[in-house]
């Protein structure tokens, strides 16, 4: 079986809102639904779980109703960090009775212009080699700075991804790790990869991502959000 562990326990602070970012509205519709839409149009996925935050559990179930997300199953109460939130998501997931070796597909609520095609990736290489982590070859020069006005270093970018979701893995793998960290007192690692990385003797197999899969943090992002999800591909274009 397969279930995607969708984190929204985030206050969106960065963006300055009123309200968190996952519950902003897009063409009339939560940023989080469009998130959890993709994963229900998708035939492979079997259910849905949300880590959410506080106090918005009752408004999220409302536009899960509202908008037909049958898939969704669970609603986990959201931590105080993206580690916390996980562990938080998996261990409900434990608790609600899946299986050890069943797949959980760990993506960003605010990431709504997820493909059905990187579903499908994740989940067929997950399958094959137990890890999948979406991400897609760094394009830009990068350069190092201490203190974020100046810098003298550059880093080589032949060899960096960035990293987006989802991140698949095996229920049992993900708790391990979770277990893991918890011994070695690592407690906020900001995503399951660099948490896998940071324990390392774990290779981690990429599933390519796409400019598309944009996570929305900063009212940039939303601007940009908004226009993709009104663009057309010319019909000369490859």
């Amino acid at each position: 079986m397969n279930y995607a562990l969708i984190i929204a326990g985030g206050s969106g602070n960065r963006m300055g809102q009123d309200i968190p970012k996952q519950f902003m509205h897009v063409d009339n519709c939560p940023i989080i639904i469009h998130t959890l839409l993709a994963f229900q149009r998708h035939p492979d996925i079997d259910g849905i779980a949300v880590v959410c935050l506080d106090g918005w559990q009752t408004v999220l179930q409302s536009y899960a109703n509202q908008f037909s997300v049958t898939k969704l199953k669970w609603i986990f109460n959201g931590g105080n960090n993206g580690q916390e939130s996980i562990h938080n998501g998996i261990y409900g997931l434990k608790e609600a009775g899946i299986d050890d070796e069943d797949l959980v597909l760990v993506h960003d609520a605010v990431r709504p212009l997820l493909s059905q095609d990187i579903i499908s990736s994740n989940i067929a290489i997950c399958k094959k080699y137990g890890y999948a982590i979406t991400g897609i070859k760094c394009r830009e020069a990068i350069l190092e700075s201490e203190d974020g006005f100046s810098t003298n270093t550059s880093i080589p970018r032949d060899k960096l991804i960035r990293t987006q979701t989802p991140q698949t893995f095996r229920l049992r793998n993900l708790i391990a790790a979770h277990e893991e960290a918890k011994q070695k007192g690592i407690t906020n690692s900001v995503a399951s990869c660099t948490l896998m990385a940071e324990l390392g003797g774990r290779e981690m197999h990429i599933v390519p991502g796409s400019e598309k899969n944009i996570k929305v943090t900063t009212v940039e992002d939303l601007e940009i959000l908004k226009a993709l999800m009104h663009i057309e591909k010319e019909t000369w274009l490859k």
